[in-house]
């Protein structure tokens, strides 16, 4: 798996280099930009919401009170951790809704640039297809809400891991890597589909390369640590990054 992930993290500096030498550039700005700004007015509202949330659910079962009572600086403290963790827990949630979201409503662009990523990396042409392009995009939005489906499971399994002192503080990690991967394994998905797996194929053979789809999100959620630059690029280099990835992976076996 760490090998899948490397080749999954060097396919982003080759989608930089693929897509600048290949002037897909207006593919990758365009949708990047209504990401940027889809992303910060969401980001925005749902940090002051989820504060709120946190709050009022505290002052509703009498946390605060209680820890007034108790005078205890160490149980202080591990509340204070734990609604940290809770509040970056709903933050990954909506950023995986978001971003599930986000998956549908680029489905034709991210279909037809992994597409046109392979058919420039295997030097043969794929005639414009709108029917094909239409079943892309439907397959797309199917496995994006199954996805989704899969990981609210999770995500609220690890909500109830949030709230165990000290264990609990591992949460948003362990959420960051379900996120990774469900992200990953979208954007892989369209190779898929191109070379005619079913879902249930898609799910077997991406679960064998776990690393890739991983690596692969783990990249994309590093990039939005770079604010505006990263948020545009992050969503479109994944696509391409994504299908180099398992061109390479696919040529070295």
């Amino acid at each position: 798996m760490l090998k899948e992930i490397i080749i999954a993290i060097q396919s982003y500096y080759r989608a930089h280099q693929f897509i600048s030498r290949h002037r897909l550039w207006k593919w990758i700005l365009i949708p990047g930009i209504l990401y940027m700004i889809l992303f910060t007015v969401g980001i925005y509202f749902f940090w002051t919401s989820s504060g709120a949330a946190v709050t009022w659910i505290s002052e509703t079962i009498g946390i605060e009170k209680w820890l007034q009572r108790q005078r205890s600086g160490l149980l202080s403290f591990l509340f204070m951790m734990s609604r940290i963790m809770v509040q970056l827990l709903l933050l990954l949630f909506y950023f995986s809704l978001f971003k599930f979201l986000w998956l549908i409503i680029g489905s034709p662009v991210f279909a037809w640039l992994s597409e046109k990523t392979e058919s420039l990396l295997e030097g043969t042409a794929y005639p414009f297809n709108l029917q094909q392009l239409l079943k892309d995009m439907w397959r797309g939005i199917r496995l994006a809400l199954r996805n989704a489906l899969w990981q609210t499971v999770y995500t609220i399994s690890i909500l109830f891991l949030s709230f165990v002192p000290v264990a609990g503080w591992i949460a948003p990690v362990v959420s960051v890597f379900v996120e990774c991967y469900y992200y990953g394994f979208s954007m892989l998905d369209y190779s898929c589909e191109r070379h005619k797996l079913s879902p249930s194929q898609s799910v077997a053979f991406i679960g064998n390369r776990k690393g890739l789809a991983i690596g692969n999100g783990l990249v994309f959620y590093l990039m939005h640590l770079i604010p505006i630059i990263g948020w545009v690029l992050a969503p479109a280099y994944a696509v391409v990054a994504a299908t180099i990835s398992l061109y390479y992976q696919e040529k070295e076996v």
